[in-house]
């Protein structure tokens, strides 16, 4: 019994949950190994040790977590995840969680699962630490041209937002969430999906230096 608890407590002084993996870098600031891009991959270059993502083309295009023997999709279900990124002036971008390399327009945006908004452009009026189109803010938390940390913690049907330690989203999906037709993916999967990096258009520019994930029992 004594041995138990001390092994509790140390995991609290480590901030790990009880049952939750240790963090894992999903970029090792050298290549894209373990990820893989849905289409347009010259739009995720490693430069300088960072990750840099710019659309190449005239459509979105996006970077996925794989299996890096497998090259299949790695899903995640519940989950914390921590990006370091910054962006250059008037650059929009986001990170998908629970989702696939489907996609449901001409511009080839993903048709599934949530998108964790990151944004520092005037037009588009979704800022930053929004859960898009579901929880939405009008103002930045940030100046997105400095490096920002957005930490992401998904459990079951609920989702939690945190831009430099501050949190801005806490979100439970319904259970008879109905959402409009052309979002009708933008749902929780029940076993879990895949997670995305976002090139936005070919005049948003984002850099990632840091991301990290720990899967929660």
């Amino acid at each position: 019994m004594q041995k138990l608890m001390l092994a509790f407590f140390m995991l609290l002084a480590m901030g790990l949950p009880c049952g939750a993996e240790e963090w894992r870098a999903l970029f090792n600031g050298k290549d894209l190994t373990g990820w893989r891009a849905n289409n347009d991959p010259e739009s995720f270059k490693v430069v300088d040790g960072v990750l840099r993502v710019q659309a190449s083309g005239k459509t979105s295009a996006h970077l996925f977590v794989v299996d890096a023997e497998k090259k299949e999709l790695e899903r995640f279900k519940n989950f914390e995840l921590e990006v370091v990124a910054r962006a250059e002036p008037d650059s929009n971008g986001g990170i998908f969680v629970h989702t696939d390399m489907s996609t449901r327009d001409a511009q080839l945006h993903l048709a599934q699962g949530y998108e964790v908004q990151l944004n520092s452009s005037a037009k588009e009026k979704r800022k930053t630490g929004s859960l898009y189109a579901i929880v939405d803010r009008d103002e930045s938390p940030v100046d997105e041209t400095e490096w920002f940390t957005t930490k992401v913690v998904v459990r079951d049907k609920r989702i939690t937002i945190a831009v430099n330690g501050k949190e801005l989203v806490d979100y439970t999906e319904p259970a008879d969430v109905e959402r409009p037709k052309e979002r009708a993916g933008r749902r929780f999967a029940a076993d879990g999906n895949g997670i995305a990096l976002q090139a936005h258009d070919a005049k948003s520019v984002w850099y990632f230096k840091e991301i990290r994930v720990r899967r929660l029992p």
